[in-house]
């Protein structure tokens, strides 16, 4: 087996596959990437640990039929760091040998048998924009769980019903909902599916600003828990298995009356919880008081460090102190996408939600709304 292929493409290449690597393999060969030159000169490269699979296939100039494995981590920063020239691989018995300009670096090849074969992909169920998945899912997963013990909030849950995606995550402190559009294959396609959080926020974000779209394939409602979700772009696709679809009745917890309206500039709101929160202790949280045409921030108390902060703020409603974990406010703030952030409260002790100041398209809900529960003030 060889081929010969451009510096770059094989370095970008080698990346995306390299990202679903398990750091810690069960069994070795699990570390491993597999490379396949096929009879009609593709290269592919893949990778899977069982639970995450992920496949590129590249086009060739030059290429010799064969499949090899080697160590995907260490071929990754190989070709990260090799000069922008053509890439020559060649596999010579045991070994292959990676030669670019004057570098020329030889692996140890594994035994390809013993490594498993990649699920097949779920049938394709529609279409969206890599920026606007990659946008979404990013806004959504910051509020997905990372406690391993409680698997149902560390998942995005995905609803489908006809043109409209619904992305929601919890971890029980803070809830992100996202609305958008897609391109189903048929108009009544149904399902709900729970994604591991951290892998689809990787995939969202591996796949988006290739001005692509991306390709989701699963199965309609009705399936387990144990099924199984791909996607795919620009020659990339990847699959995950499902957590079991178990999640919280989370609508029922987003408010529709408030008490009060406050809307700033989301940068000046965000600059200013950094610099007050840096007299905060991890646990505690940062203060508001909405008064008028302004908020007061502050943090620290009694012998502590203290910060205030005062910030001009567009504000209705009935005066309101607040105090929240200053890391999951300010998460938000930087998932509204919107230079006004609104935050609409009802009580001290009541969840607030914050969205972007922007109006919705049709005058009613955000397509996107990030639900933050308050610390309690000692009295």
């Amino acid at each position: 087996m060889m081929f010969r292929v451009d510096r770059d493409v094989l370095a970008e290449a080698v990346a995306w596959t390299a990202r679903s690597l398990p750091a810690r393999p069960s069994v070795p060969v699990l570390a491993g990437m597999r490379l396949e030159v096929t009879e009609s000169g593709q290269l592919k490269l893949s990778g899977f640990d069982y639970e995450v699979s992920a496949e590129v296939t590249l086009e060739l100039q030059t290429g010799e039929a064969g499949v090899v494995l080697v160590s995907g981590r260490l071929l990754a920063e190989i070709t990260r760091a090799l000069p922008a020239q053509p890439v020559d691989f060649v596999v010579e018995g045991a070994k292959a040998v990676v030669t670019c300009g004057s570098a020329r670096f030889t692996l140890l090849t594994m035994p390809v048998e013993d490594y498993p074969s990649l699920p097949t992909m779920p049938p394709a169920a529609g279409r969206v924009g890599s920026d606007v998945f990659a946008s979404a899912v990013g806004q959504v997963a910051v509020a997905a769980g990372k406690d391993d013990t409680l698997p149902m909030l560390t998942g995005v849950r995905v609803e489908i019903e006809g043109d409209t995606v619904t992305l929601a995550a919890t971890d029980r402190y803070r809830l992100a909902v996202r609305e958008l559009k897609w391109q189903p294959g048929q108009p009544d396609f149904s399902a709900i599916a729970m994604i591991p959080g951290k892998t689809l926020a990787d995939t969202a974000k591996a796949l988006g600003g290739t001005g692509a779209e991306v390709e989701i394939a699963m199965s309609s409602a009705g399936g387990t828990g144990e099924g199984m979700i791909g996607f795919s772009s620009a020659g990339r696709r990847t699959t995950t298995r499902l957590l079991d679809p178990e999640f919280p009745k989370y609508r029922s917890l987003l408010p529709t009356e408030f008490s009060a309206r406050a809307e700033l500039p989301t940068s000046a709101f965000v600059e200013a919880v950094k610099r007050v929160a840096l007299v905060a202790e991890r646990n505690t949280p940062v203060r508001l008081a909405f008064r008028g045409d302004e908020v007061v921030l502050e943090a620290g108390s009694g012998d502590e460090a203290q910060a205030v902060e005062v910030l001009p703020v567009d504000f209705e409603g009935d005066d309101i102190n607040i105090a929240f974990n200053h890391q999951f406010l300010l998460e938000g703030l930087g998932a509204i996408d919107s230079d006004v952030a609104r935050l609409q409260m009802t009580t001290s002790t009541k969840p607030a939600i914050l969205t972007g100041g922007k109006p919705a398209d049709d005058g009613g809900v955000p397509d996107y709304r990030y639900l933050i529960m308050p610390i309690r003030l000692s009295s």
